[in-house]
């Protein structure tokens, strides 16, 4: 139980350090280093950043994220005008490919669609979208259909995280299939895990990854 309480606290220290976050309608449990979020915030901008600083703790093993977004009544947007400043904003955009995503939008909830090459393309469509007012939420169906070879693609995963200081190459195994691939063994802790998911998508031919990876 110290432990969990431990955790909490740097959890809720977290939060109330990050100034995109107004953490006092956030509530905060730990159990066994998974930690779940609980409340409302005003946007989702907000929440995404509330879970990305609980991410950041050390210790912290797992995040369940519980928070409810509710906009403020001068933040709220109708679909088609949040439909018309998403597809405005993924245009504007350059690392975005033009005409590549689609947008939906139902209450609030954004849902993209459509086919990039690139894993880093696919984040900043999300981003773009995430960052625009009256957004309650965002599922993300774009899928990556890498126009590359997959050849050696776990090789060379592994040369890359062998370069970085974050891994321990006895304890990160690296398998692919085409361009799927799957990492596992354990890390230290949850930022560890993301930085190596991210290096397994930097690779040419990655078209998806299984983060099996546990923080021990």
């Amino acid at each position: 139980m110290s432990h969990d309480s431990d955790l909490q606290s740097s959890v809720l220290a977290e939060m109330a350090w990050e100034p995109s976050i107004a953490a006092g309608h956030i509530g905060v449990t730990a159990r066994n280093g998974i930690v779940t979020l609980s409340g409302h915030v005003d946007s989702f901008l907000e929440k995404n950043a509330a879970e990305e600083a609980a991410r950041r703790v050390k210790g912290v093993k797992g995040v369940a994220g519980e928070l409810e977004v509710r906009l403020a009544f001068d933040m709220t947007r109708g679909d088609d005008d949040i439909a018309s400043a998403a597809i405005s904003r993924l245009a504007w955009d350059t690392a975005v490919p033009r005409d590549a995503i689609q947008v939906e939008v139902e209450r609030g909830w954004v849902t993209l669609t459509g086919d990039v090459r690139w894993h880093f393309e696919k984040e900043a469509a999300a981003t773009d979208v995430r960052n625009l007012a009256g957004v309650t939420g965002l599922t993300d169906k774009v899928t990556i259909k890498a126009a590359v070879s997959t050849l050696d693609i776990s090789d060379s995963i592994m040369d890359a995280l062998h370069r970085s200081w974050f891994f321990d190459p006895k304890t990160v195994t690296v398998t692919a299939e085409g361009g799927h691939v799957r990492l596992s063994g354990t890390v230290r802790s949850l930022n560890e895990r993301r930085v190596a998911a991210n290096t397994a998508w930097a690779a040419p031919g990655t078209s998806d990854v299984q983060n099996d990876l546990v923080v021990v």
